[in-house]
């Protein structure tokens, strides 16, 4: 492998344009890129091998390409040994279903593996079409895999990426043909949402509205970050009685809003801000710290003994916690890890980033709806003005503080729904309350967008509209994957006037944005100011 790679799915990426060094703004390195590549083309090599073969599709097919997707992911897998694993996993499903192949003399080269610089070198066009494919699918297969975990399948989901990476393994194919796909990945994705949703309720129980504290009491701790309540559970379950503490970190923090994980009394609270922040407020933590999906950043010398990783979740030379053949984990090592650091020796009071203590979660579809009467009644009579949706993934570029300033000057009279690490960026503010109802209402992590469509939705029913005429507005911020598949979704449902940022992403080209602009008059942010005055007027 040479040392240069290509990597323009996230949006840190560098100068806006893609990472092309030795290393990505990420921390990938090269090598790894280019196994994810590797891993990709072995991906769309597999759903080419299933054409004719749908008879010899399995579990462990589907099992294969979730895993496979979901590695590729942004902040996932940063471990050559486990990408290089996995991939010689798929090449055996793919020769399992077409063993000829694998000695014929002159092979026709549907099965082989996909060439990734052919997509990485297509015009841009078809470029930017497959980009917002295979990122799209990358998003929803991490969902489709959240809900795995908890045993919700559908077929449709399965299916249509075995599909859609073939598609992507199509050189002839136009925009013409492509955009079909692209936008059948937030129709897919819709599904995907509601699928995990269902998962995490019917297991968990529906979230409530929850205050959480950003205080560590004294004594032996663990940190658990990540999106997966699966993991979380298991957790708890081995700690209780103890004597060690759970605390959530970043997208984990709509867990305390869910009965059945709430009702464990050492799941005790957050800690740190966002995930970008990692590296400097885990470098003297005393206690270890579990990686359970993305939002890993290269663990900092300082602290990277006391890291573990489960799921896909990979990085060299850091202890990974399996799954037996049940799902069951044993979090041993983690636990005596805890034991041994010892915490705090005093309880220690941590702020957000604007200075607050406590934060709520919670405040997911079942409990806005269940104050919809209230809230349809305060904006007939005009205690609610209006609406705005501002969500999505955090990240360290500069221009971020622009969500927490629109937050702060927004009036009085309207209410701001959250969701996803985004949120960290104002949580903890003092907003108030309007009709009896906090200003500012955190619907969950990013999957719980579906939260979000479902709340809209309703009020649209109410006041006998269309979602685009109520008094909502969505100021969306993205950083990876999974922000690209619900951006696909709210475009299937015919959501306009979507303003995203910090910066448009850099795998879109001129001719796709105008599609994007013209038909769903999707604009980037510009001031607080200027957009809240637009949004409003």
């Amino acid at each position: 492998m040479n040392d240069k790679m290509f990597c323009f799915q996230c949006e840190q990426t560098a100068g806006c344009r893609g990472c092309t060094g030795a290393a990505g703004v990420c921390g990938k390195k090269a090598d790894t890129a280019q196994l994810q590549d590797r891993l990709t083309g072995a991906l769309i090599g597999l759903a080419r091998a299933v054409s004719g073969n749908d008879d010899l599709v399995t579990e462990e097919t589907h099992r294969l390409v979730l895993e496979g997707l979901f590695t590729t992911v942004t902040n996932v897998n940063f471990n050559n040994e486990t990408i290089t694993a996995l991939t010689e996993c798929i090449h055996a499903e793919k020769q399992r279903m077409v063993p000829a192949c694998a000695c014929c003399a002159a092979s026709c080269g549907r099965t082989d593996d996909y060439d990734m610089q052919n997509l990485w070198g297509a015009q841009e066009d078809i470029r930017s079409l497959k980009s917002l494919i295979l990122f799209g699918i990358r998003g929803m297969a991490a969902y489709a895999y959240h809900a795995a975990v908890l045993g919700y399948h559908d077929d449709r989901i399965d299916d249509f990426l075995l599909t859609a990476l073939a598609v992507l393994g199509e050189d002839a194919l136009g925009m013409e043909e492509l955009l079909p796909t692209v936008m059948k990945v937030g129709e897919v994705n819709l599904i995907c949402m509601e699928l995990l949703d269902r998962a995490n309720t019917e297991t968990y129980g529906n979230p409530v509205p929850t205050e959480v504290s950003l205080g560590v009491d004294a004594g032996p701790f663990i940190v658990i970050s990540g999106h997966d309540l699966y993991d979380l559970k298991q957790l708890l379950e081995q700690t209780a009685d103890r004597g060690i503490n759970i605390y959530t970190h970043g997208e984990m923090l709509p867990a305390h809003g869910y009965p059945e994980l709430k009702k464990y009394p050492h799941l005790r609270g957050n800690f740190g801000t966002a995930w970008q922040n990692q590296q400097k407020e885990f470098a003297s933590l005393p206690a270890p710290v579990l990686f359970t999906t993305n939002c890993l950043m290269p663990p900092k010398e300082s602290y990277a003994d006391r890291v573990f990783t489960t799921e896909v979740v990979s990085y060299p030379e850091i202890v990974h916690i399996g799954a037996d053949e049940n799902g069951k984990k044993d979090f041993t090592p983690v636990i005596e890890k805890a034991l041994e650091l010892g915490g705090y020796k005093e309880a220690q009071q941590f702020t957000g980033i604007n200075g607050g203590t406590r934060v709520m979660t919670g405040f997911a579809r079942n409990a806005v709806l269940t104050a919809a009467p209230a809230v349809i009644e305060a904006v007939k009579a005009g205690t609610i003005r209006h609406f705005f949706l501002v969500g999505g993934c955090d990240g360290a570029r500069s221009g971020r503080n622009y969500y927490t300033e629109f937050v702060k000057q927004t009036p009085t009279d309207t209410v701001v729904l959250t969701l996803a690490c985004g949120k960290y960026r104002f949580n903890d503010l003092d907003a108030g309350t309007v009709a009896g109802l906090p200003r500012i209402m955190e619907l969950g992590q990013c999957n719980d967008a579906y939260s979000a469509i479902r709340v809209a939705m309703a009020l649209a029913e109410a006041f006998g509209c269309g979602v685009n005429d109520l008094p909502l507005s969505m100021v969306l911020s993205w950083y990876e994957q999974k922000a690209v598949c619900i951006l696909l979704t709210l475009l299937h449902l015919g959501i306009k006037n979507i303003l995203l940022g910090p910066t448009l992403p850099a795998f879109v080209s001129p001719n796709v944005l105008a599609f994007l602009v013209e038909h769903y008059n999707i604009a980037p942010v510009s001031t607080p100011e200027e957009d809240l005055a637009k949004l409003l007027g």
